[in-house]
């Protein structure tokens, strides 16, 4: 019996490792957007209006990723989005509370590709209350028809996500919870909570629910936790 389990043994670890060898390789290029001395000095400004802390860096310690969409179906036109240093001042209650333009930490466009704007470890704006402990990944799509944003997201966008999240998880093992932008109110009360204004907050509906429950379900060996 024992060369037996010792064959079956071999070619279980061969078999893992042809698994391992042809799994192609996270690619992640780097597309920094503007974040010169300006910009991190008015995140901070941010960081002490919005949760009352003063802070010396910009630096966050990852629990959380967040999954969105830009409302936009092109890369160049999100990737513009985010790029300035100061927000647009026409963006209503989202620009009057801070100078800092919004951003995310990663950026998926509709063939899969993954772009790095900003380190993961540095705050982004991107979600209200949880900005301080969360990664942003941005997928481009959600277009608007008729002023409603449309659910199509990829599947190359999808797979991209999987990967990225299961690399995120690996890379920072604090990461406990993965959610979708429209969750985010859920966090209210949470520890991880910080926004001090109780009437800054918006309304989100990305990205859809159906490509964050398949997400999560494709990474639930992960251990991460939904929404509370």
């Amino acid at each position: 019996m024992r060369p037996f389990i010792a064959i079956i043994t071999l070619t279980l670890i061969i078999f893992s490792l042809i698994v391992y060898l042809t799994q192609p390789a996270l690619i992640i290029i780097d597309t920094p957007i503007s974040f010169g001395d300006k910009r991190v000095e008015m995140t901070k400004t941010y960081i002490k209006t919005h949760y009352d802390l003063n802070v010396s860096t910009i630096d966050i310690d990852p629990k959380m990723i967040v999954l969105h969409w830009s409302e936009e179906d092109s890369l160049e036109s999100t990737y513009e989005l985010f790029n300035p240093e100061e927000i647009n001042a026409t963006w209503g209650s989202v620009s009057a509370a801070g100078q800092v333009n919004v951003s995310a930490h990663f950026l998926v466009d509709r063939e899969g590709a993954i772009y790095r704007l900003m380190p993961e470890t540095q705050m982004a704006r991107h979600v209200i209350g949880l900005n301080y402990s969360s990664i942003g990944i941005e997928n481009v799509g959600g277009g608007k028809v008729e002023g409603i944003a449309q659910a199509n997201l990829t599947q190359k966008q999808y797979e991209a996500n999987v990967r990225l999240v299961a690399h995120l998880k690996q890379k920072f093992p604090k990461i406990r919870y993965l959610i979708g932008h429209y969750e985010y109110r859920k966090f209210e009360n949470h520890p991880l909570w910080l926004e001090k204004d109780p009437a800054y907050r918006t309304e989100k509906s990305d990205p859809d629910p159906e490509f964050v429950d398949r997400v999560y379900n494709a990474t639930k060996d992960l251990g991460l936790l939904r929404a509370p």
